[in-house]
């Protein structure tokens, strides 16, 4: 068996989020999908992270075992041509054994953006929260100071009901915000 990393991006806007969910049209269920229906076996592609509902990502990582002897670039341009537009793969590569999108996760990395402009593009609609009224910026750059630094989000991991152990691994806990 074959330990791949996959970096994808997808615009989230018609999925139920990451994870896969009965009866809902899911990124992780798609994926997992498609890479099964080119390696020709059955696959699950397991995500760097969750993304809820309508959320997007431009380097969500995700890995998987397989079997398959196809080279990783054809992989990819088999998944691409089978993927709905909405997902993309931008790159697949051999992983060691130990490799884990999860579990080997250093940091992510989240984006907000506001649009403020008068009347927001419908090309940008779906990627900023438009909001064309006067910020108190003063106010929002004191409190974002509020949580600027390290802090441990221990209490905040989910347990996972298979294992019995945290979701999330030690090295995830700690956030940064600058």
């Amino acid at each position: 068996m074959r330990n791949l990393k996959i970096t994808l991006a997808y615009d989230g806007t018609e999925f139920h989020g990451w994870q896969m969910q009965p009866g809902w049209s899911t990124v992780q269920g798609v994926l997992s999908g498609v890479l099964s229906k080119v390696a020709g076996e059955p696959v699950v592609a397991q995500g760097s992270g969750r993304t809820d509902a309508g959320v997007h990502a431009l380097g969500q990582v995700a890995s998987c075992a397989v079997g398959s002897p196809i080279p990783v670039g054809n992989l990819m341009k088999a998944m691409n041509d089978v993927l709905p537009a909405a997902i993309r793969v931008l790159e697949v590569a051999e992983a060691g054994q130990e490799f884990h999108a999860r579990k080997s996760a250093q940091a992510k990395t989240y984006q907000y953006r506001i649009y403020r402009g008068a009347i927001c593009p419908p090309f940008l609609a779906r990627y900023v929260y438009h909001h064309p009224y006067k910020l108190e910026e003063k106010a929002m750059a004191e409190a974002a100071a509020v949580v600027r630094g390290e802090h441990d989000f221990t209490s905040f991991a989910a347990v996972d009901p298979e294992s019995g152990q945290e979701d999330e691994p030690a090295s995830n806990r700690r956030t940064l915000f600058s």
